[in-house]
């Protein structure tokens, strides 16, 4: 059986904005329970949580460490995460691996704009959260406005659980869950009991009775009863701790056991191999459920999956099943991990975070034993770039290093774009980018040339055309003959497979046939020939002709969608006519006809949701105006912030992480995801098709 039951286990993500001290409290925190023969630097290089050569060389973190500790007989899972958005999605992966988030503010600096991402990401997730104020050490901190900072951007559930003894400086922290004045004390513990006790009475529907009918809850009964505050949101502790001198850090330990949410409070539902509901209630003896939440590619052991054990027992030896397995795998050997370094482990009961090497089927989300989880779901990245090896012959040791990428980052992508022909690579941030393009070169050995990405406009026409193409070729012998007539008009947009028959039938088409529809080309095309004027074993050349040209483009060299080809009318002849010449005969004919049908090139639309401060929502506001966006509302955020929400154009928006971090001094965020597809206007369409045959020509 594990060392420990999952009611002695406190998983714990350490997130906020970076510069806060997370990594160095991290760091710190090992060596004061004895995990660690020494405490680390994040400035000497020497830091256990930062050990990449990208985080020595930046000096801050830029991927989560997963650590472990003892303390007071209970065992700790400490993940140290990012402290930038760019980032955000290692915060969130290590999310999926705890119960509870320490969100960490800087004493001096206050609440940045990655405190509220991070705080709003921990609630969407269900953790129970904590509050740690860092550097409670500096100067000139006002310690009573900090709180009520907090409080008016996060809400009144954030209470003080302790308050700095300042004597000559940071001297310690004095208990408001005791309630007992201590001299020295920045704000009177006293002053601040009565609110935090009621507040935790909340939480238990008995307690409260007996709390309004005036029975004051003894100091154990309040501690009994703070963890399920926490659990619920009741109650958000706020802590404070110098990480430099380490004051504050064995009470912020024993707050965590006290009011941090035990590896066996909160319940999660998975589904077993018949779909049913399994309720994981953390039994070491119960069906097997643990999934992957973090994936690291090492230089020295290959890949390593971090699993996180929610019921029943993993065993180094065990064959289990998981996502998408038709048959079970062997466990090989268990690890816990401390950053960088592995320990064999034999077996891991709920609560445990562990690790394994070298599986290929394991990746972020996976699964693993009798019930699966549903897969971790991380922010959609937004920020790309065209990359291309500066080396020639280096494509496929490019192609490998960016499947890494992918698999250890989440919020990374790569895809070989078939329109523009450009291998595309997207992260958060341009910063992201361009951390993962100094990994590329210093772990991989490849070094990529990049470019903002073209953007994928389409084509379509607006009008109805008819006209035909005649293909005749002779070279002495048998020649090739193909003759083909087409009406075209566009293909409203709006339909499907389930409502193509309400479009394609007699009554539009009189001499219809049949038809081929493809809904992700967007393209419909009808069988009227009659007559044998084209013979049947010919239209299948004459359909591939049309998606030759679909593929390529007419007017730009975008692909086509949303249009309707009609063909009603040919020619053949015996001899010289076969697939080739109806192939070229259809591609032709289509260019012809799409050139008298209004043509025009249409561009993706985006929705995005801007999170900025007050301050900033005009200049905002106009910005996207003259970005040709189109407003949809504006909500409030909380804490002084704003969120506006608008259609506007992708082309407009490819660099705007810039534009909004200069516009905000770094404190506003977006998201976006892709809408439809609209008409650009004329003026900038004449623009991209000259651009588009000027390119052509120099090619």
């Amino acid at each position: 059986m594990a060392k420990f039951q999952a009611k002695d286990i406190r998983n714990v993500v350490l997130c906020g904005h970076g510069g806060t001290g997370k990594t160095t409290l991290t760091d710190k925190l090992l060596n004061f329970t004895g995990a660690a023969p020494n405490h680390g630097s994040v400035d000497q290089g020497t830091s256990f949580c930062d050990f990449d050569e990208e985080e020595k060389t930046h000096k801050y973190t830029i991927e989560s460490a997963v650590t472990n500790f003892v303390y007071k007989d209970h065992l700790f899972n400490f993940i140290d995460t990012p402290g930038y958005a760019d980032f955000i999605g290692q915060t969130i992966g290590a999310m999926a691996g705890v119960e509870n988030a320490i969100i960490t503010i800087n004493a001096q600096a206050g609440i940045q704009v990655n405190t509220r991402r991070v705080f709003k990401e921990a609630e969407a997730a269900g953790l129970g959260r904590m509050i740690l104020i860092t550097k409670a050490d500096s100067d000139g901190v006002n310690y009573e406005q900090l709180i009520a900072d907090i409080q008016d951007n996060f809400g009144s559930e954030c209470m003080a659980f302790n308050v700095p003894v300042i004597n000559g400086g940071f001297k310690g922290v004095a208990s408001v869950l005791d309630g007992q004045a201590v001299d020295g004390a920045a704000i009177n513990p006293a002053d601040l009991h009565d609110s935090l006790m009621e507040q935790i009475v909340t939480a238990d529907d008995a307690a409260m009775e007996k709390f309004l009918e005036g029975e004051i809850p003894t100091e154990d009964e309040l501690k009994a009863l703070v963890g399920k505050a926490v659990k619920d949101g009741i109650v958000i502790p706020i802590i404070f701790v110098s990480g430099k001198t380490e004051v504050g850090m064995a009470e912020m330990l024993d707050a965590i056991i006290l009011a941090g949410v035990p590896a066996d409070m909160i319940s999660k539902t998975a589904k077993n191999a018949a779909g049913e509901d399994v309720e994981l209630t953390a039994d070491p003896e119960g069906p097997l459920c643990a999934q992957c939440f973090k994936t690291r590619i090492d230089p020295f052991v290959q890949k390593i999956n971090f699993i996180r054990v929610y019921n029943g027992t993993l065993k180094t030896g065990q064959s289990v099943m998981y996502t998408g397995a038709r048959k079970p795998f062997k466990i090989a050997q268990l690890f816990t991990m401390e950053a960088s370094q592995t320990t064999p482990v034999d077996e891991a009961g709920p609560g445990y975070i562990v690790a394994v090497t070298k599986v290929e089927d394991f990746h972020t989300s996976t699964s693993i034993g009798d019930a699966f989880l549903p897969a971790i779901h991380f922010p959609t990245p937004m920020v790309s770039l065209a990359a291309t090896p500066k080396s020639r012959g280096d494509e496929g040791k490019l192609s490998v290093a960016l499947a890494k990428l992918c698999e250890e980052d989440s919020t990374f992508s790569r895809e070989q774009d078939t329109q523009t022909k450009e291998l595309v690579i997207t992260g958060m941030t341009e910063l992201h980018l361009t951390v993962l393009q100094e990994k590329l070169k210093r772990r991989d050995k490849v070094e990529i040339d990049t470019k903002e990405p073209k953007i994928p406009y389409r084509e379509t026409v607006l009008g109805k055309a008819e006209g035909m193409h005649r293909h005749k070729k002779q070279s002495g012998g048998s020649g090739q003959f193909g003759e083909v007539h087409i009406r075209m008009q566009p293909l409203p947009g709006d339909i499907t497979e389930e409502n193509i028959e309400t479009f394609a039938n007699k009554d539009n088409f009189i001499s219809m046939k049949e038809y081929h529809f493809d809904k992700d080309a967007g393209f419909l095309w009808i069988d009227s020939i009659v007559g044998g004027s084209i013979p049947g074993n010919f239209m299948p050349a004459i359909e591939k002709g049309f998606y030759e040209r679909i593929a390529k483009g007419v007017i730009a060299g975008y692909k086509v969608q949303n249009v309707c080809v009609e063909v009603f009318f040919g020619k053949y002849h015996p001899v010289d006519s076969n697939e080739t010449a109806f192939r070229t005969a259809g591609n032709m004919a289509f260019k012809k006809v799409f050139l008298e049908a209004k043509p025009a090139l249409l561009e993706p639309i985006v929705k995005i949701s801007i999170t900025v401060p007050n301050d900033n929502v005009g200049d905002v506001s106009g910005d996207l105006s003259n970005r040709r966006g189109r407003p949809l509302g504006m909500t409030s955020a909380g804490g002084n912030m704003q969120t506006i929400e608008a259609e506007v154009p992708l082309a407009e928006v490819t660099t705007y992480a810039r534009v909004l971090n200069s516009m905000t001094s770094g404190q506003g965020s977006y998201t976006m995801e892709f809408l439809r597809y609209d008409p650009v206007p004329g003026n900038i369409q004449q623009q991209i098709i000259a651009k588009a045959q000027l390119e052509e020509e120099e090619e």
